[in-house]
């Protein structure tokens, strides 16, 4: 008979608080990149000064959109690996969670923008503001209050995806309940706790969440 013992985990306390925190700094960077691309992006896509550019976007947004993120990972920690651009397992999850957020990004950012009334940006053109400064001053603060709400599920998805740059080597989370699991030969009781701080970490970000539409929102 199994004998179920929470115990065990107490000796692998700084292990798992360590992998808490690159949890939570690769989510971090890969929200903050992946915004960056995904408003410049987004805003070019709904631009028509450069076709050429909006078609690269609208390729690069299928190609992330439309492939697993788990082939990302490999492509661009192995694959390209294989062609000599060498990487470390940190970077090719940064590079490949950014790239994979900022694409989703981007749909949140232009679905905002084009939401805004277009008469708004024809006023702002007319009072002669460029149309950079219309972006800037007019129409970018109001997307931005629209896209919080799916913004701040697109942190919540990154940093259960997060758990994907184990399979690198990358010593997350993840990576250390596979560590103790592989020790104790507890499963049980190891992806509990690793569930359950996952769990946690999400509750906190629908709390901010709550929190921040409340204030900039309403």
């Amino acid at each position: 008979m199994y004998s179920i013992d929470f115990k065990i985990i107490i000796d692998w306390i700084p292990q798992l608080l360590s992998g808490c925190f690159l949890t939570i700094w690769v989510s971090f960077l890969t929200f903050i990149f992946g915004s960056i691309i995904g408003i410049i992006v987004g805003t070019l896509r709904t631009s028509k000064i450069a076709k050429l550019l909006n078609y690269i976007c609208v390729f690069y947004v299928e190609i992330f959109r439309g492939t697993p993120l788990l082939i990302q990972l490999f492509f661009i920690y192995f694959g390209l690996g294989q062609l000599g651009l060498k990487l470390e397992p940190i970077q090719a999850g940064l590079i490949t969670f950014s790239l994979n957020t900022g694409a989703y990004v981007s749909e949140i950012v232009r679905s905002s923008i084009s939401s805004i009334d277009k008469g708004q940006y024809e006023a702002a053109i007319s009072v002669g503001m460029t149309h950079i400064q219309a972006l800037r001053y007019v129409i970018l603060p109001q997307a931005l209050k629209i896209s919080i709400p799916p913004l701040v599920n697109t942190v919540s998805a990154i940093l259960k995806d997060s758990s994907l740059i184990s399979v690198i080597a990358v010593v997350d989370l993840t990576r250390v309940g596979q560590q103790i699991y592989t020790t104790t030969f507890r499963p049980f009781e190891v992806f509990a706790t690793i569930g359950f701080l996952y769990l946690v970490m999400n509750c906190i970000i629908a709390y901010f969440s709550r929190f921040l539409e409340k204030k900039v929102i309403l």
